[in-house]
């Protein structure tokens, strides 16, 4: 028995450092897009020797709509809109790794305000002097709040989607330092762990954003689903009084809808995306 739990416990260490990554090759990722007859082009930017890793679809010539990813997660979660025609009418497309995540330094997580100072760093890059936007799922949500409140007069207008905002809306979950800071963490598969880490950072993290809000200064669109239990609506009416300067709140809460709208419900987001130029 001992042999068998032991063997069992080898086989799960080993396990548990591929499984779950959320993320694919470029050129797996390549191959699939061209079978829908779409370019997807990839690059790494490297900042301070940090790597940011993201994916691009598009015209140049074309206002920029950024993609940010929840938790976990990787650029990948928003490639079913990177390829629709619809939206490549309208806009170039950027879906970035977070830190953390998919091929951005895997497993090495931060604090909202160490990934805006990073990713920031892409919008000079990629910029041809078109209108920028940003959507966010999730933890990418409180993540377009941020790089648009470090990056004023940058954006035309951010979507948050089932974004996690409020600090009071925010389980304690105090379980989850003991994951990180322990050998428990060895047990965490994949993207997990980050994934762990990283919304302990946000119980704080949340708390500091607060200052942020009224730094908006563009449209800002919130979707949500109305019966999301990880991320609960209220998250909606906190964000609408807080976005004190924002010259127009518009929200859409989706009825019967749970936290995974992006990609249960991308004919509603797309709409909603293709309001923003």
């Amino acid at each position: 028995m001992l042999l068998l739990s032991g063997l069992f416990l080898t086989s799960w260490l080993l396990l548990a450092q591929s499984c779950m990554s959320f993320r694919k090759s470029d050129a797996d990722a390549k191959t699939e897009f061209a079978k829908d007859h779409v370019t997807l082009r990839t690059a790494t930017m490297e900042v301070e020797g940090r790597h940011i890793h993201y994916a691009m679809t598009g015209s140049d010539s074309l206002p920029t709509l950024f993609f940010v990813h929840g938790s976990p997660g990787s650029w990948d979660a928003f490639a079913e809109y990177m390829k629709d025609s619809l939206l490549l009418q309208k806009f170039r497309m950027v879906s970035v790794d977070r830190p953390g995540f998919g091929f951005s330094d895997y497993g090495q997580p931060q604090h909202l305000d160490v990934q805006s100072f990073w990713i920031s760093r892409l919008f000079y890059l990629l910029a041809n002097h078109k209108p920028m936007y940003l959507a966010g799922h999730s933890l990418g949500g409180p993540m377009v709040i941020k790089l648009a409140a470090d990056n004023p007069q940058t954006f035309s207008g951010i979507v948050v989607i089932s974004g996690s905002i409020d600090p009071k809306e925010e389980k304690p979950e105090k379980w989850r330092p003991w994951l990180y800071k322990t050998p428990l963490n060895y047990l965490v598969p994949g993207a997990m762990r980050p994934s762990n880490e990283e919304l302990w950072y946000l119980k704080k993290d949340l708390v500091q954003l607060e200052k942020d809000f009224p730094k908006i200064t563009c449209p800002v669109y919130f979707i949500h689903g109305a019966m999301d239990t990880w991320v609960p609506p209220g998250n909606v009416e906190y964000g609408k009084r807080m976005l004190v300067n924002a010259p127009l709140v518009d929200v859409t809460l989706i009825p019967g809808a749970n936290h995974f709208i992006p990609w249960s419900k991308f004919t509603e987001i797309r709409t909603v995306l293709l309001k923003l130029h």
